[in-house]
């Protein structure tokens, strides 16, 4: 992988990160302890393999193997929140050629990749709002939707070959995505017996017009102690596969801890989303997640987003559910809202039935 030391083609997050440390200074003039434990500047965090499943079984298998493979997912899912899939479909060429792809990208001087409009004007970078380091991510992306991809007026720049990779990304990482959710919902209602050859009718509402592809980098960062690569959170959305490179960094919370996931070539990750797990009655778990800085080298991977459109209600696998009925872009709309007001996401308990929140 290449390195990315020309100054030029990387956000101002080191600008951030100054300033935002200032307003952490104590009274004395030093610098106050962080306000979140960060990684590096305090225990040793156990590293884990993910559950992995062999999505091959629920394509090609017979009927007992697709059964057993989709209930490994549902047990993942709702233990883990997380899983590995190998034998999934996607080539380590493909993926090979969208990371070299992703690395030219990237390499672009900062002020063309902010203000160029490459990619339907979908790059961001770190937090501008942030109000402390805590809220400071230390990354940069391109959250691309995928309708605009194929578009005549997603600009591509110089790139010439980057639209024809991330069309081919897309389409073979949404029938991952589609294979996999559509096995989960069968666990919790019974239709298709666990089958891949049911009918695409979960989730209601997703299409290749309401979905992203998200390509991140993760610049080798000189404040790695005490800073996060992305904030912890949880995904706004169905389910996410990820392809990442074997730099590592992704963790994610089990069992009220902090847990480090081993790379593994050629599998990818999936996670569920706070729609399925409101979908799910809570069975399937969105699970908190963060990237950790690195300070010797960049971090690359790519993300797939299953969404429904905006006015799609967002449903439930039966009654009586905890959560009143509400339409993604609702919301969408109340994250929003919440990290503008408070600083943070709060997510699904506003919408619970009895909610709390305030």
């Amino acid at each position: 992988m290449p390195a990315f030391a020309d100054i030029a083609i990387d956000p101002p997050l080191a600008d951030s990160y100054r300033a935002l440390a200032l307003l952490r200074r104590d009274g004395d003039g030093g610098i106050a302890p962080p306000a979140v434990q960060m990684v590096g500047s305090g225990g040793a965090v156990l590293e884990r393999d993910l559950p992995m499943v062999d999505l091959e079984r629920l394509t090609r298998g017979g009927a007992g193997e697709r059964k057993a493979c989709a209930g490994a997912m549902a047990r993942a899912a709702s233990e883990w929140g997380f899983f590995q899939l190998t034998n999934h479909g996607v080539s380590r060429e493909l993926m090979e050629e969208m990371r070299r792809e992703q690395a030219r990208l990237f390499r672009l001087p900062f002020e063309t990749k902010e203000k160029a409009g490459l990619l339907n004007g979908s790059y961001r970078w770190g937090n501008p709002t942030a109000t402390s380091l805590r809220h400071l991510s230390w990354s940069e992306a391109f959250h691309v939707p995928l309708a605009s991809i194929s578009g005549a007026d997603c600009d591509f720049g110089d790139l010439t070959s980057l639209r024809g990779v991330m069309q081919e990304v897309a389409e073979a990482m949404s029938r991952v995505a589609n294979t996999v959710a559509a096995a989960l919902a069968e666990e919790l209602t019974g239709r298709g017996g666990g089958g891949a050859s049911a009918a695409p009718w979960f989730p209601a509402g997703c299409d290749e017009t309401t979905c992203f592809l998200r390509l991140n980098r993760y610049p080798t960062c000189p404040f790695a102690a005490d800073t996060f690569g992305l904030v912890p959170h949880t995904d706004s959305d169905f389910l996410t596969v990820l392809c990442q490179d074997q730099v590592g960094g992704l963790h994610l919370m089990k069992d009220s801890r902090w847990v480090a996931v081993r790379p593994r070539p050629d599998a990818l990750v999936v996670n569920i989303g706070d729609l399925f797990q409101a979908w799910s009655n809570n069975r399937y778990k969105s699970v908190e997640h963060k990237v950790v800085a690195n300070a010797k080298t960049d971090r690359l991977s790519v993300a797939y987003f299953l969404c429904p459109s905006y006015d799609s209600l967002v449903g439930t696998c039966g009654e009586p559910s905890p959560y009143r009925a509400f339409t993604f872009g609702e919301y969408r709309k109340k994250v929003q809202e919440d990290v503008r007001t408070t600083g943070k996401k709060i997510g699904l308990p506003n919408f619970l039935k009895h909610s709390s929140v305030q």
